[in-house]
């Protein structure tokens, strides 16, 4: 009897069914930026200092600039700029005394006395931004400041738990009641976020939006690869991935307009309650059905496929099997990971390839929030690159191969990151260069992963395989925040030195794994031991 890829050919491997529900997908997948980097702009620590009862009336009665109140307030400001720990003291005098001297502030209050005594900020403090932020709302600054780290991580530590669930459930109940339902609870969950009463609040509202958004992404990635023939699968996994950057623009430019964080909040999460009119756009994966014996169905959406094709089912394919019919049905477990030499091989380095690219990725957006200059334009162009590099990667992955252009990627991001750090910011084009090309290596590490990742096991353990090694990715997000937010307090740049070691180990490493360029996926574990050979 005839598989679903041989049915495929007939009725059309990448047709108008396909490529319309490939763009349902993509709106999906673009949706899904706000959760994963949404922290740039939500997250936005702004220029700040301790407000001083009665500065505000002495500037303006001065005429002084902000940089002169500044210089005047925050102690270190004039020397070498506001530190970290600078930021969150004050001069413990009283702005609100009389006769105090537009010139020499300070020395008309202390007189003679050598130092002037610091004090913590008791009256909140002065935020130099027109927008707002869940930093500027809620205070998320000096003692206060790991609550912002605490708000990603609790992010991606939704991402870690809820892949893994989700992706039961996808396998246990379907790909399309998987997908709505996620769909569902990350739109609600989106909303009472935007309208949260206080800082607790909001971080349990992410947090289940982390649960499930994910899952939901992932879902989206399945069921567009089961829909279309198996020569298509990398290119439609390149074009959802894709969508995403396209998001990215999307984001940029809401966050420009709407500078309220709630408003931002409301506005990015509307769409995901049109997704489900997906309920009666999408079918169910046919793939997934013949899986669970359920071949009536599967005929049914085979049928929908080749109506939505212009296209006729051959009577003599009326009738389906599975690749997987007439063998014996092997059950994964996680000693399988690392029960034989080559696969657990593979197993660590992919691990440590999902970090390093999950640490890279959101560190250095993280890292562009904390920069100077403007922070639309860094993220715009940032963005931009992403771009060229999936248009490379469609040149290259089945002409050069895998590794190859892998260990470059990381090796270029690595460099692009030491580069960075090393530049002073006086040649501020030569630094926003090396973000860029750090930015598009790191992206075509990700996307590269993606694909290499299920190649590298056999059938029956691929599902697991993929599934272990990318809840590492979700793991390097939960430190990241701490990573670069509480290195920036040593030194501006140490996070990228922090991230052009690691991820010059990845490019290494990679170099290790057997080269899957025209090669047969593996059957059995045997297969994957020889694929070095």
């Amino acid at each position: 009897m005839p598989t679903l890829d041989d049915i495929l050919e007939q009725i059309g491997e990448f047709d108008f069914f396909q490529k319309r529900t490939l763009f349902f997908l993509c709106l999906l997948s673009a949706t899904f930026v706000p959760i994963y980097v949404g922290i740039f702009f939500l997250g936005f620590t702004p220029e700040h200092h301790c407000r001083s009862p009665g500065m505000a009336e002495l500037s303006q009665q001065c005429g002084w600039s902000l940089e002169e109140q500044l210089n005047h307030t925050v102690p270190e400001w004039g020397s070498h700029g506001a530190s970290f720990s600078s930021r969150c003291r004050r001069y413990k005098v009283d702005w609100n005394t009389t006769g105090i001297s537009c010139t020499d502030p300070l020395g008309s209050i202390v007189g003679n006395q050598s130092t002037v005594p610091l004090g913590p900020c008791q009256h909140g403090w002065v935020y130099d931004t027109p927008g707002t932020s869940i930093v500027t709302e809620y205070n998320l600054v000096c003692e206060d400041s790991w609550k912002l780290d605490f708000f990603q991580s609790c992010v991606n530590a939704g991402f870690f738990i809820g892949s893994m669930s989700i992706g039961y459930i996808a396998d246990r109940f379907g790909r399309k009641l998987c997908l709505l339902i996620t769909v569902l609870i990350n739109a609600a969950s989106g909303v009472l976020m935007a309208f949260a009463p206080s800082y607790s609040w909001t971080v349990v509202f992410r947090l289940i939006q982390g649960l499930v958004s994910k899952g939901s992404w992932l879902t989206g990635y399945v069921l567009i690869a089961e829909f279309v023939g198996s020569s298509y699968r990398r290119a439609v996994g390149i074009i959802y991935q894709l969508a995403f950057s396209v998001g990215l623009l999307v984001l940029t430019a809401l966050a420009y307009v709407l500078r309220q964080w709630r408003w931002l909040q409301f506005t990015v999460t509307l769409p995901n309650f049109f997704f489900l009119l997906y309920y009666w756009c999408l079918p169910e994966s046919p793939r997934w059905l013949i899986a669970q014996k359920q071949n009536d169905k599967a005929i049914e959406v085979i049928k929908h496929i080749a109506k939505g094709n212009k296209k006729k089912l051959p009577c003599s394919f009326q009738n389906l099997s599975s690749e997987d019919e007439d063998g014996e049905k092997l059950k994964p477990s996680f000693l399988d990971l690392v029960r034989t030499p080559q696969i657990r091989k593979h197993t660590f380095i992919l691990m440590y390839s999902w970090f390093t690219s999950s640490v890279l990725y959101q560190g250095l957006i993280m890292h562009l929030g904390i920069a100077s200059g403007n922070m639309y334009l860094d993220f715009l162009y940032s963005a931009l690159v992403e771009f060229p590099a999936a248009f490379i990667l469609m040149l290259t992955l089945d002409r050069i191969g895998r590794r190859y252009p892998w260990a470059a990627a990381n090796v270029m991001a690595g460099g692009a990151c030491l580069i960075t750090a090393l530049v002073p910011d006086t040649v501020y084009w030569l630094k926003m260069t090396a973000a860029c090309l750090g930015r598009m290596g790191i992206t075509m590490s990700y996307e590269i992963i993606c694909v290499v990742n299920p190649e590298l096991y056999p059938t029956f353990l691929r599902n697991l395989g993929v599934l272990v090694c990318s809840s590492m990715c979700d793991l390097g997000g939960i430190i990241t925040p701490f990573l670069v937010y509480r290195l920036a307090e040593l030194w501006h740049e140490l996070p990228l030195v922090v991230f052009a070691v690691i991820s010059l180990i990845d490019g290494g490493l990679v170099l290790l794994l057997p080269e899957m360029k025209g090669k047969p996926l593996p059957e059995t574990i045997e297969d994957a031991e020889n694929l070095h050979r």
